[in-house]
């Protein structure tokens, strides 16, 4: 399994009179380390008394011309990535300061340069993968620093991580040299300060671990990942698919890191999609797979060895229907933005809104056998709008709770396999019906405090309210973001602050009067409606905030067009009975917008 073990200072392994290069492959991640790595590799190198132990790296030497080896960087890329752009900033300040170096000095510089780019081939000494930027960003770091690369800045270079943990090495080099503090002390110069820290990093010490094979390297990754980033289950399984693919031959690493990227697209960016979609995926399909002991339920905690077992009995056909599975997948979770979505589209939207993930397992597998069970779009539509108001309901009145949701939509699934259309889609209507709140409990949630029970189900309720009275010439999203922030923002009209303005107090008629209607009332949903985001309109009195509008004259109060503020543009006054009233009349709106389904 393993060639070799030997540990290395990092001037050795990067020799500046060796044409070896490390190579990292495809199906790595993109550079991670943040700012706190980088000060953890900062500190502990500027403090060690000797030499600093760094870890260990694991490498598979596919070299095929021994005058000019590379070695493939399975484990440790972050680390050793991290190490050659603190030389690049080291190389930087001391070319800043080339005239007042000696000639030993000049001597290191020159020789830390072909540490970094190979000097024969005038190319970097580490290939990074191509993804998110990654190499384009490194050449052009180098390039800065003012090596011999030629490189071009890629787009927004300066907004990712190669380019700001540089910026961060150079700034922390530079005030290391400090202004004495005494008569007596004597300043630390730039190039001192970046010859201490090329130094210390040069004498660092790392264990480089040779192996002969893929999956020798890949059984050996999991348990060496010292002082980096936490490896996700989705890491470690995709680690497991890469080994057993390399160690039986089903296909090469990079046939298999292409399908598993394909699946990766196919969800998105978010990590908590990639893994729960493993987890639906087994949830959703366990009686079609092989069987798994003691795993009637994917959960995080069983999640790694589930997916050993499947890729051990059958690798190809598992990837072959991963892959199949999570176009379906992002489709329902809506990974991707859609010129011209399907009612079928637009109710997985809505589906996500009302943030009912674990419904989603039902849905993968639906749409997975639509054709067989002949079931239409429609259908699909159909059942989906159902889960949207179950869901409403649910996070409503907090029933059911979390943890029987997995059962619930797995039981379906289990009681519909062998059933055809009408009888799956009855299976499925009285199981929400069954499992929902009643309306009378519904009715008792949505008349209380809706907005601090939980203000996310409140700001469904009300744009779903809204939604439904929109037309072409009023339609608004209310969903749409501006910086991460929602630009259409819950209002409460009676303020929900302490310091109530006094056009309010004395609306309501007095300081005690005023503060009893904003403890009964101002969190009802009758009190709530939306407006663009402006952190100044709640301070206002209600005529103020009825008719406010914004620079260019368009309301951006209460008569800003939007249906749930129709009855509000003309009100004069408000109080608890206008909040009351509109409370009654709105919980009246959401039982007919919510409906349990029907046989």
């Amino acid at each position: 399994m393993i060639q070799s073990a030997t540990q290395y200072p990092v001037r050795t392994l990067l020799d500046a009179n060796s044409r070896l290069a490390y190579v990292i492959p495809p199906y790595q991640r993109e550079y991670s380390w943040q700012r706190a790595q980088w000060e953890n590799l900062f500190q502990d190198l500027l403090e060690a008394e000797g030499q600093h132990f760094l870890g260990t790296i694991i490498s598979l030497n596919n070299s095929a011309d021994m005058m000019d080896p590379r070695l493939e960087l399975v484990d440790g890329q972050q680390r050793l990535t991290t190490l050659s752009i603190l030389l690049a900033a080291c190389y930087s300040v001391l070319s800043d300061h080339r005239a007042d170096l000696d000639e030993d000095q000049l001597f290191s510089v020159s020789n830390l340069g072909r540490q970094l780019v190979v000097p024969a081939t005038k190319a970097p000494r580490l290939f990074l993968q191509t993804q998110g930027d990654n190499r384009a960003d490194y050449l052009y770091m180098l390039h800065a620093a003012g090596l011999r690369v030629d490189a071009t800045a890629p787009s927004y270079y300066g907004l990712r991580r190669i380019a700001r943990c540089f910026a961060y090495f150079r700034e922390a080099i530079l005030e290391l040299a400090v202004e004495p503090g005494t008569p007596e002390t004597r300043a630390t110069s730039p190039q001192e300060a970046a010859h201490r820290m090329m130094e210390a990093a040069n004498e660092a010490i790392i264990v480089k671990i040779e192996v002969s094979t893929a999956s020798d390297a890949f059984t050996l990754f999991e348990s060496l990942n010292n002082r980096g980033l936490p490896l996700s289950p989705v890491d470690l399984i995709k680690n497991q698919f890469l080994s057993l693919s390399d160690a039986r031959g089903a296909m090469t690493v990079p046939d298999a890191f292409a399908l598993w990227d394909k699946m990766l697209r196919n969800l998105g960016d978010s990590y908590s999609v990639h893994e729960r979609f493993l987890r639906h995926y087994y949830n959703a399909f366990s009686s079609e797979l092989p069987e798994v002991p003691n795993a009637s339920l994917a959960t995080k905690k069983n999640l790694i060895r589930i997916y050993e077992t499947l890729f051990k009995a059958d690798l190809t056909d598992q990837i072959t229907r991963l892959v199949s599975a999570s176009a379906i997948f992002g489709r329902i979770a809506c990974t991707r933005e859609l010129t011209d979505p399907t009612p079928l589209d637009l109710a997985y939207q809505n589906l996500n809104r009302v943030q009912a993930a674990p419904s989603f397992v039902l849905m993968l597998w639906l749409q997975t056998h639509a054709k067989d069970k002949n079931l239409s779009e429609q259908d699909l539509t159909s059942v989906t709008g159902d889960l949207v108001n179950f869901f409403a309901r649910r996070n409503v009145t907090g029933f059911p709770a979390t943890y029987a949701l997995p059962r619930l939509f797995m039981g379906i699934i289990k009681d519909a396999q062998k059933c055809d259309r009408a009888e799956i889609l009855r299976i499925i209507a009285t199981a929400l019906r069954h499992n929902s709140s009643d309306d009378d409990t519904f009715r008792v949630r949505l008349e209380q405090d809706l907005y601090t029970e939980n203000i996310d189900a409140a700001r469904f309720v009300l744009t779903s309210l809204s939604e439904q009275r929109m037309t072409n010439e009023n339609r608004r999203d209310l969903w749409e973001r501006q910086s991460g922030r929602y630009i259409w923002t819950i209002e409460h009209i009676l303020p929900q602050g302490e310091s109530l303005p006094a056009a309010w107090i004395e609306m309501l008629g007095g300081e005690e009067a005023a503060a009893r209607a904003q403890a009964d009332y101002a969190h009802k949903l009758g009190n709530l409606t939306f407006s663009v985001y402006n952190s100044n309109l709640g301070n206002r009195g209600f005529l103020d905030k009825r008719d406010h509008q914004d620079v260019n004259g368009n309301y951006i109060g209460y008569r800003n067009g939007i249906p749930l503020n129709t009855d509000l543009a003309n009100k004069e006054a408000w109080g608890p009975e206008d909040i009351q009233e509109r409370t009654d009349h709105l919980v009246k709106r959401a039982l007919a917008r919510f409906p349990l389904p029907q046989d």
